[in-house]
């Protein structure tokens, strides 16, 4: 099995008139993702990668069934996106851009969980569920099926990790990545109890990073897990208050440290890798 995405998903791509979109679009279709249309406003009626484009999500929900939808959509503009298509009734919303302004992610986290959506990003890489399809920007070829689940923060490394598990003969069920800013629409403890309670998850990667407390958040569900857990934490050479990379990657008033993130992780019971290649082994070594 996987989670959040899977082969009951039927996707929507806002933005897909857009260079990135329609490429990423093409992509997608490539790696056997079930996309069934596209929207952007003003472009209703046109086709792209044999999609049909429609002008609201709303028609592409009637018309189509969708259940979810991946953004290309401008940062200015993605907040109005995100929220018509949670009013529209999508479940999964993968939200692929950075620079969006937190007061735009505070609305679009408030209207998900206020309608029980699984909103992922901004400033992720997406989703993917390898053998049924992926939502996002993730190289497909790095990715197989399997039994580990990803949690990542970073795009790069979760590729790195699902590259390296590869070597040593492991796939995924799942990746999620739940984006790189100071604030997300998932939290990632969410994550890990889904791939909890998935029969065909059986152990789990944290790709975490300094910075906000969601790795200690998770930690205390950990502790309650049945399935091993590794960690890999990045950034231990950052001086603090300097931003690293993501926007949510700063050490403040001694708090998000890898220290700290570390000796959460290792208090629950989780096995933390000092690089990221210890993490694909120690996951092997549990299975």
């Amino acid at each position: 099995m996987s989670i959040l995405l899977n082969h009951e998903t039927r996707a929507v791509v806002q933005g897909i008139t857009g260079r990135i979109g329609s490429v990423q679009t093409a992509w997608m279709l490539e790696y056997g993702t079930k996309l069934v249309a596209g929207v952007t406003p003003g472009r209703g009626g046109e086709r792209v990668q044999g999609l049909p484009v429609y002008d609201d999500v709303y028609a592409a929900v009637e018309k189509h069934g969708a259940n979810a939808t991946v953004l290309f959509v401008p940062a200015p503009f993605i907040r109005d996106a995100v929220l018509e298509a949670i009013d529209a009734g999508i479940k999964l919303v993968v939200a692929i851009p950075e620079h969006v302004p937190l007061h735009d992610v505070l609305r679009m986290k408030s209207a998900a969980e206020k309608n029980n959506v699984w909103l992922l990003g901004p400033n992720t890489p997406g989703i993917i569920s390898p053998g049924i399809g992926k939502l996002g920007i993730m190289p497909g070829n790095m990715f197989m099926r399997g039994q580990v689940g990803i949690i990542s923060r970073s795009g790069t490394l979760s590729y790195e990790m699902a590259g390296l598990l590869k070597e040593v003969g492991l796939g995924q069920s799942t990746m999620v990545g739940v984006g790189g800013d100071p604030v997300v629409g998932s939290r990632m403890v969410k994550i890990l109890q889904e791939f909890e309670a998935d029969p065909e998850t059986e152990a789990v990667i944290i790709v975490g990073e300094i910075g906000g407390n969601a790795e200690e958040e998770a930690a205390a569900f950990i502790r309650e897990m049945k399935k091993p857990v590794v960690a890999y934490i990045a950034g231990r050479t950052a001086p603090a208050g300097r931003r690293m990379g993501h926007a949510g990657a700063i050490i403040s008033k001694g708090q998000g440290t890898v220290e700290s993130k570390i000796k959460a992780l290792e208090k629950a019971g989780a096995m933390v890798a000092f690089k990221p290649s210890d993490a694909a082994r120690l996951t092997r070594e549990c299975l």
